[in-house]
């Protein structure tokens, strides 16, 4: 029997399901932290093995092969520079146009042959701190390492200025960065397992005070 003339029929309403929050995901992208966070980031540090750096001996950049084909005649740097860029226009799979922000000195780039595409972890660097005992095809995975925010965007003159130091002796002229930059390098050592030495630990936890 239906309802009576004039009467609203209602309807049994079922609460939405729940849904599950997607976890984090490691991300490649630099300012991620790895995708972790400070206090991450302060207990990876802690886990890191200090010792002094390595001898250059044998040390070139040939060892560290870079930069891998991705396909369709792009490679890593192409990666790269569409990942960080803003209204990136492609001829085929070239980047060949867009804007850039240069995560150390904050400057912006308007033409990709301004951006240089910099290794955080310099090459010497970890070289130096445990990669010379390594295949070159492992130096190679680290020079392309597009899954750990190893590769970043940046201005030629804040890349020449830095050239291979860590961040005892070095460190972004944008001091906002220091926090990312700090918790983006330990994620990078940590995942590669190469070791710190006593003033470079020193120096990124007093970056991390800046989170």
């Amino acid at each position: 029997m239906g309802p009576a003339p004039g009467a609203t029929k209602t309807t049994k309403t079922t609460k939405p399901a729940k849904t599950t929050k997607p976890a984090p995901t490691k991300t490649g992208k630099p300012g991620s932290g790895g995708g972790g966070s400070s206090a991450t980031a302060e207990a990876q540090l802690k886990k890191l093995t200090v010792a002094k750096p390595g001898p250059m001996k044998g040390y070139s950049r040939e060892k560290f092969p870079h930069w891998r084909s991705t396909g369709g005649n792009c490679d890593v740097r192409d990666s790269v520079l569409k990942r960080d860029g803003s209204k990136v226009k492609l001829s085929g799979c070239n980047v060949v146009a867009g804007t850039w922000k240069s995560v150390y000195d904050g400057k912006t780039l308007s033409s990709p042959t301004l951006a240089d595409i910099d290794h955080l972890v310099p090459l010497a660097n970890a070289w130096r701190s445990g990669a010379s005992a390594w295949t070159t095809a492992k130096r190679g995975d680290f020079a392309n390492d597009l899954d750990d925010p190893q590769l970043v965007t940046v201005s030629a003159s804040s890349n020449r200025s830095k050239g291979d130091q860590d961040p005892s002796t070095w460190k972004p002229t944008d001091t906002s960065t220091w926090c990312g930059y700090a918790e983006d390098w330990i994620a990078v050592k940590t995942h590669w397992k190469l070791t710190v030495t006593t003033a470079e630990k020193t120096a990124l936890d007093d970056m991390l005070r800046k989170c």
